[in-house]
């Protein structure tokens, strides 16, 4: 069937329709930014510049904060912008782009988490052969993996947007691009694609959350060993990780499991991954973790007496 696309552009609804409660939320979206702005940069600045970038665990919260700065620059600026503009078009073109970039940079989020706690499954399970199983040169591997698997399934998603008509209505019921709110316009049966979709998304962030969930029931399971401070220490790092997790894919699996039919709240349920979860993972790694703690004292009064001197 020839793709006869007669769309040029889509209108974005946005979160909401009231008025006033648009412009509440103009400043509270522009205060999450904010917040994720300055609380990712300023975790990638100290683990970057300070003893830390050598362990794994912090060169992987490292990717993830730049991940996290990256993702929601792609989303929520649009949005804030939105909540005030009596315009909300979007082009063709850019729509797509912004499909694509969401899900390329939300994939290696998903992977870099896989790779957090595999580090953290040989931390406590392997200790001995902690630094020759996750050493610098299998970090790189994993961090490329991340990429190589996010990008085909970014690209997987764009392509079969692409290749279906859009030809009549152009109004998305979100506040992005997001590829379950633009089947809803395609003009011809979306069964295959929506099946697509739930395959492609929906398994793979179901599957990836089991095997997280699993991987820290093993780790528990095996601190049973240690001593009361060392399990103290690593229920401690594991606590951070699961929040994390759950933040993420719970409203994943909400929104990209259930069939279209089915799916009513997915602009509310992608709130936690576009913002709440950018926004508090830089408080969750910090707030218990001692050595970030101490690093960021040394690292940012260190700049500030440079500053100064």
């Amino acid at each position: 069937m020839e793709n006869q696309n007669n769309v040029t552009e889509f209108v974005l609804l946005g979160l909401f329709m009231n008025e006033e409660v648009k412009v509440i939320c103009f400043v509270i979206f522009l205060l999450c930014y904010f917040a994720i702005f300055f609380g990712n940069i300023i975790i990638f600045i100290t683990i970057t510049c300070s003893h830390l970038i050598q362990q794994p665990m912090y060169y992987f919260l490292c990717h993830l904060s730049y991940m996290d700065l990256a993702y929601t620059s792609t989303v929520v600026p649009r949005l804030i912008r939105d909540l005030i503009a009596k315009q909300k078009y979007i082009s063709y073109n850019y729509c797509m782009t912004q499909l694509f970039t969401a899900h390329f940079l939300s994939g290696i989020e998903v992977f870099i988490l896989v790779s957090m706690a595999f580090d953290r499954y040989v931390a406590i399970c392997k200790p001995l052969h902690y630094m020759i199983i996750v050493n610098r040169q299998r970090c790189n591997i994993m961090i490329l993996m991340a990429w190589v698997v996010a990008f085909w399934h970014a690209i997987s998603q764009m392509l079969m947007v692409i290749r279906l008509p859009f030809c009549g209505p152009n109004q998305v019921d979100h506040y992005i691009c997001d590829v379950k709110a633009l089947l809803k316009l395609v003009c011809t049966d979306t069964r295959i694609p929506n099946i697509l979709v739930i395959a492609n998304t929906g398994m793979l962030v179901l599957a990836t959350f089991l095997v997280l969930v699993a991987s820290y029931i093993v780790i528990l399971y095996n601190l049973r060993n240690h001593s009361s401070e060392a399990r103290r220490k690593a229920l401690s790092t594991c606590a951070s990780h699961v929040m994390v997790v759950v933040l993420f894919f719970v409203p994943c699996i909400a929104t990209y499991i259930p069939p279209p039919s089915a799916s009513q709240n997915d602009k509310e349920f992608s709130m936690f991954y576009t913002v709440i979860a950018p926004m508090m993972n830089p408080l969750i790694y910090t707030l218990k973790n001692t050595e970030m703690k101490n690093a960021m004292k040394k690292v940012w009064s260190k700049k500030m007496f440079l500053k100064f001197k």
